[in-house]
């Protein structure tokens, strides 16, 4: 049904139906997201016990911690291509479950080449969720409305380590030597369960499109598939020729690039900050603690300036903005000693780093629909997370050549400037266009 104005659509209270809409799709897929997140980056908090237990140098710590993005990069295209294809209910399901049947494996890490073999496979099965949720927020979502609710949905980030980072230091202290296994073991095992029970809810909760949901009036669903589709620049039948032309559209490499810049520092900081913090002389829980701040002041941030760029309808400057205080946040720590004042800092940069996302995505999603948004959005994703290998395996080879952190964290500041240069740029070029 075209959207067009109307009596059926006059009678619809916009704002109620997308709160509603809100209400029954973000707070399940943030719980989706934090198990997610939470199973790449518990290698983290589980790293000083791994690498001590198998001799495992910062450099090895880094390529194993980075090639997950590898296998997650390889296979996101083609997941989100499948994904538009037969529905987010069954292949977000699929994803869930194999990802946490290969974040238990993790457990079983006995020498390198496991441990580069078993992060590998964690990336592939994991491979398109986090794309293939912001695709299908793009089926709920109008664009006006989409920078919050994307906020909302990343929010599950800085949530997973807030909350994470000390359950996870607690777990690796109490279950230490429970049932002759080490603590990181049990880390991986139970932080596995989630994913699995999430998934299995996946198939049945989920919709896939609004024009199946019979949890809103009729009167809704007609008005948001109205509304969804008069944003739709496709025509009818276009899909199967979209693929192409959107693996090879300029836009879509340089807003990969542009991610690329924001992943090395947001995943140069979560993979290394537990260990920048036990440098600090913390222990496993205390450890947890300091490294929630960042995120947790990033959180607040992140929804501050995603509802100031809803309300103006702004994204590039926006985005342009966040990604200069992320630079300037880890450039100033790179050059501070005081565990205080670096905690400090580095939580100015991860507000940076944290904010510039739903900003970002507002902004990339707006220039795609159909096929091609489901094979853009994959590949920005895909180009931008190929900075997660990047940046852990960047800190690694430097603290270890260097000593310290300190070149590290000046290093991850350039992403952020690319990001912010790269994002001014194709906004030029868009207004150029109009």
């Amino acid at each position: 049904m075209n959207f067009a104005p109307g009596k059926q659509f006059t009678l619809v209270d916009a704002d109620a139906t997308m709160r509603k809409v809100a209400w029954r799709l973000i707070p399940f897929l943030v719980a989706c997201y934090c198990a997610s997140y939470l199973d790449r980056v518990n290698l983290s908090f589980a790293a000083t016990e791994m690498n001590r237990d198998l001799g495992f140098s910062p450099t090895v710590y880094g390529w194993g911690a980075g090639i997950f993005f590898i296998g997650y990069a390889l296979f996101e295209t083609p997941s989100n291509y499948i994904l538009h294809r037969v529905g987010a209910r069954l292949w977000i399901a699929r994803i869930m479950v194999s990802w946490g049947v290969a974040s238990a494996l993790m457990a079983v890490v006995w020498n390198e080449h496991s441990f580069f073999a078993l992060r590998f496979l964690l990336g592939a099965t994991e491979a398109g969720f986090m794309p293939g949720v912001v695709l299908y927020l793009t089926y709920w979502i109008p664009r006006e409305r989409r920078a919050q609710i994307l906020a909302a949905f990343l929010f599950s980030i800085p949530l997973s380590t807030v909350v994470g980072a000390p359950v996870s230091g607690v777990l690796l202290s109490l279950t230490d030597g429970l049932a002759g296994l080490r603590g990181r073991q049990w880390l991986f095992l139970l932080e596995a369960i989630p994913p699995l029970i999430l998934g299995v809810a996946t198939y049945f909760f989920l919709t896939d499109k609004p024009k199946g949901a019979d949890w809103l009036a009729p009167a809704e669903r007609d008005w948001l598939t109205g509304a969804i589709a008069a944003e739709e620049s496709a025509p009818p039948g276009a899909d199967e020729h979209e693929v192409w032309p959107a693996l090879r559209d300029q836009r879509t490499l340089l807003l990969g690039v542009a991610y690329f810049g924001v992943v090395l520092a947001l995943y140069g900081l979560s993979m290394w900050l537990p260990q920048i913090a036990a440098a600090f002389g913390f222990g496993p829980v205390g450890a947890g603690l300091v490294t929630a701040i960042p995120f947790l002041c990033g959180s607040i941030a992140m929804f501050v300036w995603s509802r100031r760029s809803d309300r103006l309808r702004e994204r590039a400057r926006h985005t342009v903005g966040a990604a200069i205080v992320a630079a300037l946040g880890l450039a100033a720590a790179a050059w501070t000693k005081s565990p205080a004042t670096s905690i400090a800092i580095l939580s100015i940069a991860a507000s940076g780093t944290l904010a510039s996302l739903p900003t970002f995505w507002a902004f990339s999603t707006a220039s795609f629909s159909g096929t091609r948004a489901a094979i853009a959005i994959a590949l920005v994703n895909s180009i931008g997370n190929l900075a997660g290998f990047a940046g852990p395996y960047l800190v690694g080879w430097i603290k270890e050549a260097s000593g310290g952190f300190s070149l590290a964290l000046l290093a991850l500041s350039a992403g952020p400037l690319v990001c912010a240069a790269l994002v001014a740029v194709l906004e030029r070029k868009a207004a150029r266009r109009a």
